[in-house]
């Protein structure tokens, strides 16, 4: 609506790589550890219950995507919603943004635990917190600087990386005893829950499919088709290689590796060759992913900006079209986000805020399910089930971490009063044009 639209169209192959690259950016290289510390053997089950819900959110996003066909996600969703209660959609808007804010600073912190141990100075928070930065910096340069990655580029980029992550996984089957390695604590129910809840942000980038159905072809078969495509392919990858995790490696050298885990994993599988190769597919997928998280999101911003739910400044482009305000907003709230937070507390806070958001794709789907043709059994069941891991989640927080838990609560309550006091301030305002 308000920055120009590209008018080629996007395939089934071209979707699928969308999602899949969204959803494998970063999440499996650094959430696999945290899966494994808190549910033991049963991370595999927490990775299988995180695409459950995601199957389950997929559904809001397919349905409403191809009737109200517009790239602003969620935040569209909801003005269709509620055009009576502007407020709703411009305070998920504001979720949606710290959302994407946290999954930048997610992705920062696994490239630079990866970078990191492949310089041999995984304990030097300094040496990580440099390298997070820099890859921030670097990035957030590119996309000042306008530049367009074509979309035969990124599938090649994207595939590449699948097949790396997938015959890993493949050659980890081989390498699998009768009897597993001794400590491994049996999950129990509430583990594998709790940790499926804290591990969600694994599955974040499935929506970036319903973003761009404006670009699709055929899109009211390849958009769904997409969606659940991307979520089931992403889902098998995360299952095996949990599988393995837990059938190869101690608990010990599991935790030791906790941010890094993958590339640990790939050491008695492949040898140090493996473990290169797995450590370089972290540092592109990251680098991909916070490169596709700052030009999807700062339009997002962009078009807020616009109709002045974010502040107008940020609607400031350069000369080429390039949101430089935006940019660099995102850039120096995630770096801060990414200096101070450690890799639980990042990954619970996107996760949570991603389960937020979907809430309302659920909300805005029931509340227009007639246009929609959505089913409203299956949208209530759905709304439950993400309540319930919200609960989980809160739940898991509230007793392991009451910091982490009020540092959340604030950051949420902190974007609610900055939104209304955007919204009062601008309302004296005369409105644009």
């Amino acid at each position: 609506r308000y920055l120009p639209r590209h008018r080629e169209k996007l395939g089934l192959t071209e979707l699928v790589a969308i999602g899949v690259g969204g959803m494998i950016g970063g999440g499996i290289f650094s959430v696999l550890g945290l899966a494994a510390a808190i549910a033991g053997r049963g991370a595999p089950l927490a990775f299988l219950l995180g695409a459950l819900v995601a199957l389950v959110m997929g559904y809001s996003y397919a349905k409403l995507a191809v009737v109200f066909r517009d790239d602003g996600g969620v935040y569209r969703f909801l003005q269709r919603a509620f055009p009576r209660r502007a407020w709703v959609a411009s305070l998920a808007g504001w979720t949606i943004v710290i959302g994407y804010i946290g999954t930048l600073s997610l992705y920062a912190f696994t490239f630079g635990a990866y970078g990191a141990e492949l310089l041999g100075l995984a304990h030097s928070s300094a040496v990580r917190i440099s390298l997070s930065l820099g890859v921030l910096f670097l990035l957030t340069l590119v996309n000042l600087r306008g530049v367009v990655v074509s979309g035969l580029t990124q599938d090649l980029l994207v595939y590449l990386k699948i097949g790396l992550l997938a015959v890993f996984g493949l050659a980890g089957l081989f390498r699998l005893s009768p009897t597993p390695p001794p400590g491994w604590a049996e999950p129990t129910l509430g583990s594998v829950l709790v940790a499926g809840a804290l591990i969600f942000v694994a599955y974040e980038g499935f929506q970036l499919i319903a973003n761009a159905v404006l670009e699709s072809d055929r899109p009211e078969q390849n958009v769904p088709l997409g969606i659940y495509l991307s979520i089931v392919i992403t889902a098998a990858i995360y299952l095996a290689l949990a599988y393995e995790a837990v059938n190869i490696l101690t608990p010990e050298s599991l935790s030791a590796a906790k941010e890094y885990a993958l590339a640990e994993l790939a050491r008695p599988v492949i040898g140090r060759l493996g473990y290169l190769l797995v450590s370089l597919a972290a540092l592109l997928a990251t680098s991909s992913a916070i490169n596709a998280t700052l030009f999807g999101c700062s339009r997002l911003m962009v078009e807020m900006a616009a109709e002045r739910n974010l502040p107008p400044s940020l609607s400031r482009l350069t000369s080429r079209g390039v949101p430089w305000a935006a940019t660099l907003v995102l850039f120096v709230l995630a770096a801060l986000l990414t200096m101070v937070g450690r890799l639980e507390f990042i990954a619970a806070f996107s996760s949570m805020t991603f389960l937020v958001v979907s809430f309302g794709a659920a909300l805005a789907n029931f509340k227009l399910r007639r246009e929609a043709r959505s089913s409203s059994p299956f949208l209530l069941v759905g709304m439950f089930l993400i309540l319930a891991t919200l609960a989980l989640l809160v739940g898991y927080l509230a007793e392991t971490s009451p910091a982490s838990l009020a540092a959340i609560l604030a950051i949420y309550g902190l974007a609610a009063l900055l939104e209304r006091l955007n919204h009062l301030l601008l309302s004296r305002l005369p409105g644009p044009g």
